[in-house]
């Protein structure tokens, strides 16, 4: 009598195969749900038709200057214009870096408080910064007692801000440049300042 055929057990339920399926799946899912969010952006930001972020500096002043073996030390005072024109779109600043600069070297830097900028609204910016005992170097020195002896200093300041558009529900992440060049910063305040538009750029 021949013996007994071995008897093979049944594969348990699932296994390896039913396993990939299911993580295929979930990754198929999560795909798709992100694209259909991204269309979704691209369609609300399309009807939307956000218009362009204006800035200008309505004021600049420069006090407590002293200058001395071209080490600076110096108060800078800015109002800022922040106008955001969209009836659709508000904004979020979570990081505003702000630099002064004379013939491209630094003078000063520092940062505003993150604030929110409704719909429509018109925000103005109160800027302080100093320079203190900032080492100034080659001709800059000497352009600047120059700029000093003729009562104004042409300064340039760059903003840096990271900022989410709020549309809706959504909130998109972007990245903030303003450039304010030639500013004719008066050393004392009984002289004006003029008004002067700002390049913007949002990556």
């Amino acid at each position: 009598m021949p013996p007994p055929a071995p008897q093979h057990p049944y594969p348990p339920p699932g296994g390896p195969r039913q396993h990939s399926r299911l993580l295929r799946f979930i990754a198929l899912a999560a795909l798709a749900s992100i694209i259909l969010a991204v269309l979704a952006i691209i369609i609300i930001w399309a009807s939307v038709q956000p218009r362009k972020l204006k800035y200008s500096m309505e004021h600049a002043s420069i006090s407590g200057y002293n200058l001395t073996n071209d080490v600076l030390n110096a108060n800078f005072h800015f109002v800022l214009r922040a106008n955001n024109p969209n009836k659709r779109v508000s904004l979020y600043y979570d990081r505003i870096d702000v630099s002064v600069l004379y013939e491209d070297q630094i003078l000063s830097v520092g940062n505003l408080a993150p604030f929110y900028q409704p719909r429509r609204n018109v925000t103005h910016l109160d800027i302080h910064l100093a320079a203190k005992n900032q080492k100034i170097y080659g001709a800059v020195a000497r352009d600047l007692r120059v700029d000093r002896a003729s009562g104004d200093a042409d300064l340039d300041v760059k903003i840096r801000a990271k900022i989410r558009l709020k549309i809706g529900v959504f909130k998109i992440h972007r990245k903030l440049k303003v450039l304010c060049e030639s500013l004719r910063a008066p050393f004392s305040s009984s002289r004006g300042f003029q008004r002067v538009p700002c390049d913007v750029d949002v990556d």
